[in-house]
């Protein structure tokens, strides 16, 4: 199944993808069926499941062309996000490899939706893609085992961890570049994890106004995802809803001669084989 967050003119609720891309509404299921995506995960693994053999119910559907995708989870508890984890990525910007994950954390404001503008900020024109793919967590989860670790993911979804490259560069810390006003792009669709037992075959594509920038499988990565979730969870309990950013491979405007920052106009596609297409346009901040 593929859910995402959206507004369809009615205000907040959750949209299933059906087998012609087109999008049934949840709200026709009735007011127990939660609008928000995070709520519906804090249900467990039975009522996602319920949810796709009733959404097969309802008759009418919605042109996403007609509709808004917000951020997939519009309020997480946690967004972590994986840094260095590509070599092709550690490669190019001559980094020392890591011995452990490094992880950085993103806010809610951070992020904006798919078709929605990836926003650069007036302090700076040295605005960067990083195409990634997200995990969704969709259990509470301690202590989790790396042969376990698949069973505590509820899906998968795309993500571009805009990154405004000088104001992350201010301190040893990166965090300050990583949490401007909705510049980190999420979905649009959680790809629950049935649908994609193999998500390591996978290929992650980033492309900027048709060019592509970025290619890698998602098996590429220098701590799978069994690594990543063992980690964090033995640092925190992971909570349905959130979010683990699982890094960028090589090609980042940065690194590139010469570099490639993006500008109002600009169009970011981060699409994952089976997954989504995660489109953004880049708009100026007003202010």
């Amino acid at each position: 199944m593929k859910i995402a967050s959206i507004d369809a003119g009615d205000g907040p609720t959750l949209g299933v993808r059906d087998d012609d891309g087109l999008v049934i509404d949840l709200r026709h299921l009735g007011s127990d069926v939660p609008t928000d995506l995070r709520a519906l995960l804090d249900l467990g693994d039975q009522a996602l499941a319920e949810i796709e053999e009733r959404s097969a119910t309802i008759t009418e559907r919605l042109d996403p062309a007609s509709i808004r995708f917000r951020p997939l989870i519009t309020q997480p508890h946690a967004v972590w996000c994986t840094a260095l984890n590509y070599p092709t990525h550690v490669a190019e910007g001559n980094w020392e490899h890591p011995s452990h994950p490094p992880f950085f954390l993103r806010v809610a404001a951070s992020l904006c939706g798919h078709l929605e503008p990836i926003v650069q900020p007036v302090v700076s024109d040295r605005l960067d893609y990083e195409g990634e793919l997200a995990l969704v967590i969709g259990q509470p989860a301690r202590h989790v085992p790396e042969a376990d670790a698949y069973d505590v993911i509820a899906g998968y979804s795309c993500f571009n961890d805009g990154s405004v490259r000088d104001w992350q560069r201010h301190t040893a810390q990166i965090t300050s570049g990583k949490n401007f006003a909705k510049t980190g792009a999420f979905g649009p669709w959680l790809t629950t994890r049935d649908e994609l037992p193999g998500i390591e075959d996978s290929q992650l594509t980033t492309r900027v106004n048709g060019r592509v920038m970025q290619q890698a499988k998602i098996g590429e990565m220098i701590f799978g995802i069994p690594t990543l979730i063992n980690y964090l969870s033995t640092l925190c309990e992971l909570l349905p809803g959130d979010v683990v950013v699982t890094g960028t491979p090589g090609g980042v405007g940065a690194r590139q001669t010469p570099q490639l920052f993006l500008g109002v106009g600009d169009i970011v596609e981060v699409e994952i084989e089976g997954v989504g297409l995660l489109r953004n346009p880049i708009a100026r901040e007003v202010g």
